[in-house]
C-alpha cells in the first residue's frame, strides 16, 4: 500500500507543516501522518503570528524558504510593529490572523507541494533496528517505511485536558490523545516529562461592549512577514483592550478549591511568561488589574479570542468572573477555557540538528522539546525538516549559529541547557540582538537557504538586488552633503547642538534625532534620490548606518566567540580519560555530547574550568 518514503513527519501543526514542505522542496519524498486531516495547522491557542522575538523567527523562516510567513501574510487581519518606539534591534512584526483561513492556507500550501502525501491515522510506534529509524507503526496496525522520521507531536502525547474537577484524555479539545509512543520512546532509553499549557474561554463579539474597550487599531501602513511579493493588507480589523479588576478577582478565587492547578493534579509546569489568570492573581495578590486583549478570530466570525484569560478552573467560575469584566457584562461563552497537561522529551537529548543522540534518523520538532509558541514550533519543524532530508540524501547537517539567527539561539539554548518549563523566545535570550534583527533577515540566511535547495531562485535574487541597492545608497550618501542652513532648524527644533560646516548624509544620519521621515525636511535632493530604491533597502541602509557602531562591536564578539565554536569534539569522545574534570560537568559532557568546545561552556554544570581542561587536552 505504501512505498518507503525518505521523510515521515509525525503531526501537523505548525511544526509538522514546516518540516513536511521543507524536506519535500528539497526534494526528498514525504509522508505527513496527521490524527485529523480538518485540523492541519490549528491555531489551537491566539489567532496571531509573530510579536517580541517570535516576528523576527517567523522572518527567518521566510528568508531561508519556508512557508510561515507567506502563511501569515495570506491570512492576516491586523499589521503592527512593535516596540517601534525601541531601537530596530527591538523591532518585531506581529499580525492578527485568521484562524480559519490560516489553516486552510496550510493545507492548499501541504496539497500543492509536489512529494507530499498526507495520511490520516496515529503514530503509536517508531520502528528502530540496530540504533537507526526503519518507519512507524500507526493505530491501523500499519507499518511505513521511512529513512528518517520527524515527530512533532505537539500536546498530544498521553494529553489530559483540565476544567475545574473533571479531567479528560486529549491534546486538544474535542480531540483524543496520542497513546502508545511516549512508553516506546522511554523503553528506547528516552527520558520523558511533563508540561502544561492552557487557552482561555472563546466568547461570542456580538454579546461584547466595545464602547467600554480601548480601541487597539493596525499600523497605518501595514508591513508583512514575507521577503516574497505577498499582497500587504488593504483593510484591517480592530483588536481591543480591557481589564479585570477585584469583583473578577474574588469570583476566580472562588474557584481555586477545585483548580486543577492549586490542588496538585496538573504535575507539569507551565509558561511562565503566559500564566493562567488564576495564577496571575495568587502570583500579583497586590495587583488589582490585569490587561484583557480581545482579539477577533478572523474576518467572517463572531468568535473571540480573550487573551490574558487562560484557565482552568470551573466553566461556570469562569463566565461568572468573565461577565465582571468591563464590555463583557453581557458576553455568550462559546466554549470555557482549559489547561492541557502532555508528555516532552527534554531536548538535550539531540544535537544541534534535532536528531536525537540514541536512534539516528529520527528528529524532534515542537512541543515535544518542550517549547510553547507556534513559531518556536515552526522554525524547529523547518530545521528538522531540512537535517531529515540531509540524513537521507548523506548530505552535511544544516545548522546556524546564535550569531546567525534567532532560530539559532533556539536551538542551542535547548540541546546545551535543556528546559524544566516551556521555553519561549525572548530578545534578551539573543546576546547578538543587534545583528539578529527581523530587517535584515535575508540578508543573513537566504543565501544559506539557497545553498542548501529550499530557498527559490526568485528569493535569491530579490536578497541580491536588495544587498546592490544598500550599497549604492550607502555609497551615495557619504558623497551627499548638506549646508548647515538646510539643517540647523530642525536640529534646533529637536534641542540639539547645529552644524557649523558643510557635512555628509551618512554622518548626518548617524544623529539620532534624524531619521527617514526627517530626511525630506534635511533635504529634498536626498529625498528624490532615495524614491528610487525599495522601501525595505532604504531602510536597511538607514538603519546600518545608525547601527555602525553597535554591529561592529558585536562581530568582534562574535569573532571571539567563534574560535570556540570552531574547536570541535568528537562524538565518541571519552571524557572519562580526563579525571581533572568536575563530576558534574563529567556527567553532562557524556549525557549532552557537545559538537564544539563553545557549545560545551553553554551547558549548566559545566565550568570554566572544565572547559579550560577540555581546551588544554584537545590542543594537545
Amino acid at each position: 500500500m505504501f512505498e518507503q518514503y525518505d521523510v515521515i513527519v509525525v503531526g501537523a501543526g505548525h511544526a509538522g507543516c514546516e518540516a513536511a514542505t521543507a524536506a519535500a522542496n528539497m526534494g526528498s519524498s514525504v509522508l505527513l501522518i496527521t490524527m485529523n486531516m480538518q485540523t492541519i495547522a490549528q491555531m489551537s491557542c491566539n489567532p496571531a503570528m509573530g510579536g517580541v522575538a517570535k516576528g523576527q523567527i517567523v522572518r527567518e523562516i521566510d528568508a531561508l524558504g519556508g512557508q510561515s510567513g507567506i502563511i501569515s501574510d495570506k491570512s492576516m487581519i491586523q499589521f503592527r510593529m512593535l516596540n517601534r518606539s525601541k531601537g530596530p534591534a527591538m523591532w518585531s512584526p506581529r499580525c492578527q490572523s485568521d484562524r480559519m483561513l490560516f489553516a486552510a492556507e496550510w493545507r492548499q500550501t501541504l496539497e500543492q507541494t509536489a512529494n507530499v502525501d498526507i495520511w490520516q491515522d496515529s503514530a503509536t510506534e517508531v520502528l528502530v533496528k540496530e540504533g537507526r529509524v526503519l518507519g512507524v507503526k500507526t493505530s491501523m496496525g500499519l507499518e511505513i517505511r521511512s529513512k528518517a522520521v520527524v515527530l512533532t507531536n505537539g500536546t498530544f502525547l498521553n494529553g489530559r485536558i483540565f476544567i475545574g474537577e473533571k479531567i479528560f484524555g486529549g491534546g486538544r479539545t474535542a480531540e483524543k490523545a496520542a497513546t502508545g509512543l511516549t512508553e516506546q520512546l522511554i523503553s528506547l532509553g528516552f527520558e520523558s516529562g511533563r508540561m502544561k499549557t492552557g487557552t482561555p474561554p472563546r466568547v461570542d463579539g456580538r454579546s461584547l461592549n466595545y464602547a467600554k474597550m480601548e480601541e487597539q487599531l493596525g499600523d497605518e501602513q501595514p508591513s508583512k512577514f514575507s521577503y516574497l511579493d505577498t499582497a500587504p493588507l488593504q483593510k484591517q480589523r480592530s483588536c481591543w483592550i480591557t481589564y479585570t479588576n477585584e469583583e473578577v478577582h474574588e469570583i476566580l478565587r472562588t474557584g481555586f478549591e477545585k483548580s486543577p492547578m492549586f490542588t496538585g493534579r496538573i504535575k507539569g509546569l507551565g509558561p511562565r511568561y503566559c500564566p493562567s489568570v488564576e495564577d496571575k492573581i495568587n502570583r500579583f495578590a497586590d495587583k488589582d488589574r490585569h490587561q484583557i486583549f480581545v482579539e477577533p478570530e478572523g474576518w467572517d466570525t463572531v468568535e473571540v479570542y480573550v487573551n490574558g484569560f487562560s484557565t482552568s478552573l470551573p466553566e461556570d467560575v469562569q463566565f461568572k468572573a468573565l461577565r465582571k469584566i468591563q464590555g463583557f457584562e453581557n458576553a455568550k461563552m462559546f466554549r470555557p477555557g482549559y489547561a492541557v497537561e502532555y508528555d516532552f522529551f527534554p531536548p538535550t537529548q539531540l544535537k544541534s540538528t534535532l536528531e536525537t543522540h540514541l536512534v539516528g534518523g529520527l528528529f524532534f520538532a515542537g512541543q515535544i522539546n518542550g517549547t510553547t509558541g507556534y513559531e518556536e514550533a515552526a522554525c524547529q519543524g523547518l530545521m528538522a525538516g531540512i537535517n531529515a532530508h540531509n540524513v537521507t540524501h548523506e548530505l552535511p547537517e544544516f545548522t546556524l549559529k546564535r550569531s546567525e539567527a534567532y532560530i539559532g539561539v533556539l536551538i542551542d539554548d535547548l540541546i546545551t541547557k535543556g528546559t524544566e518549563e516551556p521555553y519561549r523566545m525572548f530578545t534578551s535570550r539573543a546576546e547578538y540582538r543587534t545583528l539578529l534583527r527581523q530587517d535584515n533577515a535575508d540578508l543573513r540566511l537566504t543565501e544559506k537557504g539557497y545553498g542548501i535547495g529550499l530557498a527559490s531562485q526568485e528569493r535569491y535574487d530579490r536578497m541580491v538586488e536588495k544587498k546592490a541597492q544598500i550599497t549604492s545608497i550607502l555609497g551615495e550618501i557619504k558623497q551627499m552633503r548638506v549646508l548647515p542652513e538646510e539643517v540647523n532648524g530642525l536640529l534646533e527644533s529637536f534641542g540639539k547642538a547645529p552644524l557649523r560646516e558643510k557635512t555628509s548624509v551618512y554622518n548626518l544620519l548617524k544623529r539620532p534625532e534624524i531619521s527617514f521621515d526627517e530626511l525630506p525636511l534635511v533635504s529634498k535632493s536626498v529625498a528624490d534620490y532615495l524614491q528610487n530604491f525599495d522601501k525595505e533597502a532604504v531602510e536597511e541602509a538607514i538603519i546600518s548606518v545608525k547601527y555602525e557602531s553597535y554591529v561592529e562591536k558585536e562581530q568582534l564578539n562574535v569573532e571571539k566567540m567563534e574560535k570556540l565554536e570552531n574547536l570541535s569534539i568528537h562524538p565518541e569522545f571519552d571524557y572519562n580519560r580526563l579525571a581533572a574534570l568536575s563530576h558534574e560537568g563529567r556527567e553532562k559532557l557524556k549525557r549532552m555530547r557537545p559538537q564544539t568546545i563553545g557549545q560545551a561552556s553553554r551547558i549548566s554544570g559545566v565550568s570554566p574550568s572544565d572547559i579550560s581542561i577540555l581546551m588544554v587536552y584537545l590542543g594537545r
